[in-house]
């Protein structure tokens, strides 16, 4: 897996105070993303044990409230197994943190993968322009879903999405 950037302290993606990842690799290539240069799945920097021990540091901090894996796209093809094993490794040795994920896949083509089970809140749906609206919480554009994953899985129809309304524990 490659990555762009660890952002620390972030308020913007995801409830609380978070540690963002923002991976290399996304085949969606939304018209006017807000992060073009991560497309490319061969750019950014590898993600070594040195990136991954960044990351713990902040988890370890008790205001931090979890992690929340963007880019790019988590779920692009070249990010899925590293992903999951990273947030496999992060719900063993943190599990009161929260973990949140954006990715332009739906939620009717990724709810019953393995990587689901450690995932409490994902942002589904390609970014579009056209819906752009700066007011949203959470997401860039009206069509996108921000996805308590927990209670939707819990549900009897887990392909109906039930939408995240903040203050998750």
């Amino acid at each position: 897996m490659r990555y762009h950037n660890i952002t620390r302290d972030d308020m913007l993606n995801g409830d609380g105070l978070r540690v963002v990842l923002w991976v290399a690799g996304c085949n969606h290539c939304c018209r006017e993303c807000q992060n073009p240069i991560t497309w490319d799945p061969d750019g950014g920097l590898l993600f070594d044990e040195a990136a991954k021990q960044e990351i713990f540091e902040q988890l370890e901090k008790p205001y931090i409230s979890g992690i929340t894996f963007s880019g790019g796209d988590p779920m692009h093809p070249v990010n899925r197994a590293d992903v999951r094993e990273l947030m496999h490794e992060i719900r063993e040795k943190y599990p009161t943190k929260t973990i949140w994920m954006y990715t332009g896949d739906s939620w009717e083509d990724i709810y019953d993968l393995p990587i689901m089970q450690y995932v409490d809140v994902v942002v589904d749906g390609e970014f579009h322009v056209e819906e752009k609206d700066v007011k949203l919480l959470w997401k860039g554009s009206k069509n996108q879903r921000v996805i308590d994953v927990k209670k939707t899985l819990a549900g009897e129809h887990p392909e109906d999405a039930v939408l995240y309304c903040g203050d998750y524990k």
